[in-house]
């Protein structure tokens, strides 16, 4: 893994990253022009504000690809409540004709897609962990 793809902690370096891909109510097309451009700021503020690293993002007209860096502390779920509810709630501030168009004013569909992004193949961590063993064996035998 390479060193500059790590975040550092007190104690820890970590390198967690979600693609994150969630889609607007029945699969309305309300997330172009102003709206998309706004959505993409609100990605941006809300990542800062929780410490998220946003690496990429797009906004469909009716769904919205993330792809997130985020603090160990943060499981998958909590990264998407954050991001889901703080994009709905800031939007509708912004724009209060939107709720007009969805379904009982709700933004998001309820489910969502995650899924971990690695520097490594699965393959390669594997391997790295069943030569831990003899590579421990080989420096015993050294002393």
């Amino acid at each position: 893994m390479k060193q500059e793809h790590w975040q550092s902690a007190t104690g820890y370096v970590y390198n967690i990253n979600y693609h994150i891909v969630y889609s607007t109510k029945y699969r309305r097309e309300v997330l172009t022009g102003e709206i998309a451009e706004a959505m993409k700021e609100i990605n941006m503020k809300l990542a800062e504000d929780n410490v998220f690293i946003l690496q990429a993002q797009e906004i469909m007209p009716d769904h919205v690809h993330l792809f997130i860096t985020a603090h160990p502390k943060w499981s998958p779920s909590q990264v998407v409540k954050i991001m889901k509810g703080g994009s709905a709630r800031m939007l509708f501030l912004r724009y209060p004709g939107l709720r007009k168009g969805l379904w009982r004013g709700h933004l998001w569909n309820p489910s969502y897609y995650v899924g971990t992004v690695v520097d490594i193949k699965k393959e390669v961590v594997e391997e790295y962990i069943a030569m831990q063993k003899v590579k421990d064996y080989r420096n015993s035998e050294d002393d």
